[in-house]
């Protein structure tokens, strides 16, 4: 019988679960543990790290991992690149599964940047109103850019980075673009940076700064290696069933 471990803490992994679980599989969600409350699950679920590349891969082996996938955030690099790397020590099948990421359209106003440290020099010197679209972990790049204030949204109340003009919200997508219209008129922002995350959950920002002409600082997805990779829970399921990636 094949024993899956899934890398999660996205909607697309909740997603595959409920799917696996809807199959009778045998398969753990591991999260990273950086959510206090994460979204109960339909299959059982793990938390915390592994102790990189080598403690992963012992892992795998003590625990008869079958397959190994991978569906955490784009921007999670470091546990994808373990995920590569004790895989290949270990002989285990991966898979990743990702959400394509987000391309500008007419009307957009992208500003594209490489990192946090870049799109803290795109807001400039001139103190103005930021919506800070970010996971919580690079919040604290901004600190030294302290004229601006800055909106963050978080799926928890945990204490925010020490940001002098700061306002937190507490919620959890998918967002609508009726109710990011409202927050961003409400706060009066003037630039939203974002990284690009893809999928449709956190999309409706990006609608509301077209809908009122507001530039969009976008941090590109970091390299990580090669791998194979599907966009869809049934592109996993396929590949669970027949061994290949077939691209959907």
């Amino acid at each position: 019988m094949r024993h899956i471990l899934l890398l999660g803490g996205t909607t697309e992994a909740s997603a595959l679960a409920t799917a696996l679980a809807t199959r009778g599989e045998r398969a753990v969600l591991s999260y990273a543990g950086r959510t206090e409350a994460p979204r109960a699950q339909a299959i059982p679920t793990r938390v915390g790290g592994f102790g990189g590349i080598e403690g992963l891969a012992e892992h795998l082996r003590r625990e008869g991992i079958t397959h190994l996938i991978d569906a955490t955030h784009p921007f999670a690099a470091r546990i994808s690149a373990n995920a590569i790397a004790a895989a290949e020590l270990t002989g285990v099948p991966l898979l990743g599964l990702t959400r394509p990421a987000w391309e500008a359209g007419p009307g957009d106003r992208w500003i594209r940047v490489a990192d946090t440290a870049a799109a803290v020099a795109a807001l400039g010197s001139e103190p103005t109103r930021v919506f800070l679209a970010l996971g919580r972990q690079t919040i604290g790049d901004f600190a030294d850019a302290e004229q601006h204030f800055y909106l963050l949204r978080f799926v928890d109340a945990a204490q925010p980075p020490a940001l002098p003009h700061r306002h937190l919200v507490v919620d959890r997508g998918p967002f609508t673009l009726a109710g990011e219209l409202a927050l961003l008129r409400e706060h009066r922002i003037r630039v939203i940076v974002a990284k690009n995350a893809g999928g449709s959950g956190a999309r409706a920002k990006l609608d509301a700064a077209r809908e009122l002409g507001l530039p969009v600082v976008m941090i590109d997805r970091p390299l990580i290696p090669a791998r194979s990779q599907v966009h869809s829970v049934v592109g996993v399921l396929d590949w669970l069933d027949h061994g290949v990636v077939r691209g959907v």
